[in-house]
């Protein structure tokens, strides 16, 4: 049954993916289950998506309910959840204005777009520089692919859109080379995810803020993979307090739900974007806006961000372990439930026999094992992930 399966969507779909060789039919906490009834220990939660665990009833209700009132109006009328998934992530992100969009990358175009409006507005010229960071991944949509700093993903797609420059994450003389009296924004994960796992510091952040406020600078931080409390804080700046003047979402922000939105300041939403410049016919629908509205209201009801605080440490405690154990993993790194062990090596065979054994983990990069589980984890559940993971690595 599984093989058929298989076979028959690699006649169908467009082979962009090398997936693993499993089809999974249903979900239940943090475990998932393949159409042959095998259960697996989710530490990927679809790519730090589902942060509420599988088979939520509140969050499940929610949308049936909405399925049964209403899914989609467009834009050109006001609609009730919309509304309300407005005011919660205005609360929970301290932002002040919302776009809604379906993906965390028409999030990251809507950020450029909104800044290159900025800049014309104060100008009128077309020639802003925006500075983005080596390493990065933002989305595989031309605006995004075009800040995403790593060669590989843009090369075949070339020319992107221009006047982007690229410095390093944690290196503020290196932003300071890239600065020009056309720099209108400096965009950045305050997490790296794809790039490896790389947080930004403190000082770092608070370097760039400051330039910023100089020199009138937009800072766009995604939060895209690293929000949505994930790293401790509804939102990783949160942290540190550096505050962004455009800020991306998704992945955990509908739980599941296709989502994302990208947030300004009341500066920036009063200077850039206006009727006709920005769209999207499903963003923002009822249904999808059902879901953010009831995921916000569930991080607070269930104690989501209090979760990750406790057990975040013990997951670090437990990383460092395996680290001290194994010569050939050189390195553990990462804020809250966004975590990776750095080998000397490629990971994929780990990962292979992980999944064989019941646990599912993904890489990031060739080197790295991400760690991105459901933010409802407990110790238990640590326990039994390094538990398969340790004997996998003593086959090495």
């Amino acid at each position: 049954m599984m093989k058929e399966y298989i076979d028959e969507a690699e006649k169908a779909l467009l082979h962009t993916y090398n997936r693993y060789q499993i089809v999974l039919d249903h979900g239940d906490g943090v475990y998932l289950y393949d159409i042959d009834g095998k259960k697996y220990l989710d530490f990927v939660s679809g790519i730090a998506v589902f942060a509420l665990g599988y088979n939520n009833k509140s969050y499940n209700n929610a949308l049936k309910e909405q399925i049964d009132k209403l899914l989609h109006t467009s834009n050109y009328y006001y609609n009730v959840p919309a509304i309300e998934a407005a005011k919660k992530i205005k609360e929970a992100s301290g932002m002040d204005r919302v776009f809604f969009t379906n993906s965390g990358a028409e999030a990251v175009e809507g950020a450029l777009k909104a800044a290159k409006k900025y800049a014309f507005l104060k100008d009128g010229t077309t020639d802003h520089e925006i500075i983005a960071m080596n390493h990065s991944f933002h989305g595989r949509t031309f605006g995004a692919l075009s800040v995403t700093g790593n060669p590989h993903y843009r090369e075949a797609f070339e020319p992107m859109i221009g006047n982007i420059k690229f410095a390093d994450l944690n290196d503020f003389d290196s932003v300071l080379n890239c600065v020009t009296d056309k720099t209108c924004a400096i965009i950045m994960e305050t997490v790296q995810g794809e790039g490896g796992i790389h947080p930004a510091t403190e000082d770092f952040l608070k370097k760039v803020r400051k330039l910023c406020d100089e020199k009138d600078i937009l800072l766009i931080l995604d939060e895209i993979q690293c929000g949505m409390g994930r790293c401790g804080y509804m939102y990783a700046w949160q942290k540190y307090g550096v505050k962004p003047d455009i800020m991306t979402t998704a992945k955990a922000l509908g739980c599941g739900v296709p989502v994302g939105a990208f947030l300004m300041t009341e500066k920036v939403g009063s200077n850039s974007l206006v009727a006709g410049d920005h769209g999207t016919t499903y963003g923002g629908n009822p249904f999808a806006c059902a879901a953010i509205s009831k995921v916000l209201d569930l991080f607070k009801e269930d104690n989501i961000i209090e979760n990750v605080n406790q057990v975040a440490p013990y997951l670090e405690k437990r990383l460092d372990e395996l680290k001290d154990k194994y010569d050939f993993i050189v390195d553990r790194r990462g804020m809250g439930f966004m975590q990776g062990l750095v080998f000397n090596r490629p990971v994929a065979d780990v990962i292979n026999k992980a999944l064989e054994k019941g646990l599912i983990l993904i890489n990031a990069g060739s080197d790295i094992i991400r760690f991105v589980p459901p933010l409802v984890i407990t110790r238990e559940n640590v326990d039994d992930m390094i538990s398969i993971l340790d004997s996998c690595l003593e086959s090495l």
